[in-house]
């Protein structure tokens, strides 16, 4: 599959979504993390604020990141409301494939997120039953932080482990992606990427997105 930039919002002006949306036209897709100040130490928006943004920009791909400590009860809920992806963590999820059949019913995409400290061997067996992996590349929380290189092994596993399944499945990596480490990213395996800092702080913010995917697919050619 092609390289797919997704701009998390969370570095956004969160005042001002709707205009921060509409600064990114050339993003695959629009990353919204959704925090209960409970699995992770950060509280941001909810299930009423992604219906808004569902109703504000119906051609938008919402991908919606789950750090919540009660995924089951909720993950589902995102996936009825129109958003492309839902992505909930398997340390949060007491019934994961469960979980991700109730997204794909609702006509999601059901992808599953890591911690750094979670391997992927042993979900090795539940893989086919997502459509995405999400591999953190930052302790979640909190956007900014730098990018932990000690999980481009786990990214190349994941990679490994995706072709053996024989799936498409794509996996999307998270925290600290900007102009100096997606290439690594590429070359580990990823194709979605998640940036926050790198797009919403530059002076132009979908030039970088353009910028970001233009090094990708660049590295990917150069395979």
């Amino acid at each position: 599959m092609a390289n797919r930039i997704h701009p998390s919002i969370l570095n956004a002006n969160l005042a001002g979504i709707d205009g921060e949306v509409a600064r990114i036209p050339s993003a695959h897709g629009i990353h919204v993390d959704v925090m209960d100040n409970h699995f992770v130490p950060n509280l941001t928006l909810g299930l009423p604020v992604v219906e808004c943004l569902r109703a504000n920009h119906p051609d938008a791909f919402l991908d919606i990141h789950l750090m919540i400590t009660d995924a089951d009860r909720w993950a589902p809920d995102y996936a009825e409301a129109g958003c492309e992806s839902v992505t909930f963590h398997v340390e949060a999820s007491q019934a994961p494939i469960r979980t991700a059949r109730q997204i794909r019913s609702a006509g999601a995409r059901a992808s599953l997120a890591l911690r750094p400290q979670t391997s992927i061997e042993p979900l090795a067996d539940l893989l086919t039953e997502f459509d995405m992996v999400l591999i953190m590349t930052v302790d979640p929380g909190f956007g900014g932080q730098s990018f932990l290189d000690n999980q481009l092994g786990k990214i190349r596993r994941a990679r490994e482990l995706v072709k053996a399944s024989g799936a498409d499945i794509w996996i999307q990596v998270d925290g600290g992606v900007t102009e100096d480490t997606i290439e690594r990213c590429v070359d580990a395996g990823a194709d979605v990427f998640v940036a926050g800092s790198a797009v919403f702080r530059a002076d132009d913010p979908d030039a970088m997105v353009r910028r970001l995917a233009e090094i990708a697919d660049a590295r990917c050619a150069g395979h």
